[in-house]
């Protein structure tokens, strides 16, 4: 609950600098800028919230719990929920207010869109992704594309809400996943990967699509993406290095899964991300 002690952010306000802002049907997204070493005071917002980490990184503390915010970690923040922020090193953020329309259209189909949520990888990431790319081109086509990907986004919070509410994975899913974390750029086999946890390879599967939505191969090569553009964000390496290095057998494997999932080219997200 939100005390007196909790600054209180009006709509379209933000502590970090305002690089750029677009409006539309009740939507607002905001590119903001944060120096290294800025120490938030803990504060909430007044609307519904995204927050995508585009650049640098940032420690966000909720209650007695911190968390470390890098590159394409995304969160949903309802209203009044609050967080305090410290920054490590320069941040770049694309922020996302909906209103209360957005949020009354959500509840008629029931969709639960009123505790924070994280939305560490998976489809949110790639969706939020393509947001930013809209956000930055903007033509005739762009409100409609942003409204269109919002929907989805909010239906993929809902998704993770309503998944982390009413079951629990088994306690070996996160061995699991710790694993694939660790080694997501070895050509592991399915059976390897159950036999550290000692479960049927069939069984993990299952269990595995269940709680995470997708298939041990499509989630590895998220995280194979999210290592590329991590590096693509925060370095000059070039993109044959940084493939080899996610796993991928060249550059060209990695472009082809980069925009599969993304919607663009590692060059192009780079040029997108060098664009001030």
């Amino acid at each position: 609950m939100v005390t007196n002690e909790v600054l209180k952010l009006p709509a379209g306000h933000f502590l970090g600098q305002t690089l750029r802002t677009y409006e539309v049907s009740g939507l607002r997204l905001t590119e903001t800028f944060y120096p290294v070493g800025m120490k938030q005071p803990e504060h909430a917002h007044e609307l519904s919230l995204y927050c995508f980490v585009l650049a640098g990184s940032y420690v966000e503390t909720v209650g007695r719990r911190a968390r470390t915010r890098r590159p394409l970690a995304l969160a949903f923040h309802p209203p009044g929920s609050p967080h305090a922020e410290t920054y490590g090193a320069p941040g770049r953020h694309l922020l996302v207010e909906l209103n209360s329309r957005w949020m009354d259209c959500a509840r008629e189909y029931q969709a639960v869109l009123d505790r924070p949520v994280e939305l560490q990888e998976g489809a949110p990431t790639w969706l939020v992704t393509k947001l930013y790319n809209e956000f930055r081109r903007l033509d005739g086509v762009s409100p409609l594309a942003i409204e269109g990907v919002i929907l989805e986004l909010m239906a993929e919070t809902s998704r993770r809400a309503v998944g982390s509410a009413e079951s629990r994975p088994p306690h070996w899913l996160g061995q699991v996943t710790d694993v694939l974390h660790e080694r997501f750029a070895e050509n592991l086999g399915l059976r390897e990967v159950a036999a550290t946890v000692n479960v049927h390879a069939a069984h993990l599967a299952r269990v595995f699509r269940k709680f995470k939505g997708c298939t041990i191969g499509d989630y590895v090569r998220g995280l194979r993406v999210q290592h590329a553009c991590r590096r693509i964000s925060g370095s000059d390496d070039s993109l044959a290095d940084i493939a080899l290095a996610a796993g991928f057998s060249d550059q060209s494997h990695l472009s082809r899964t980069f925009k599969q999932h993304t919607g663009m080219l590692p060059s192009q997200f780079r040029n997108l991300l060098r664009r001030r």
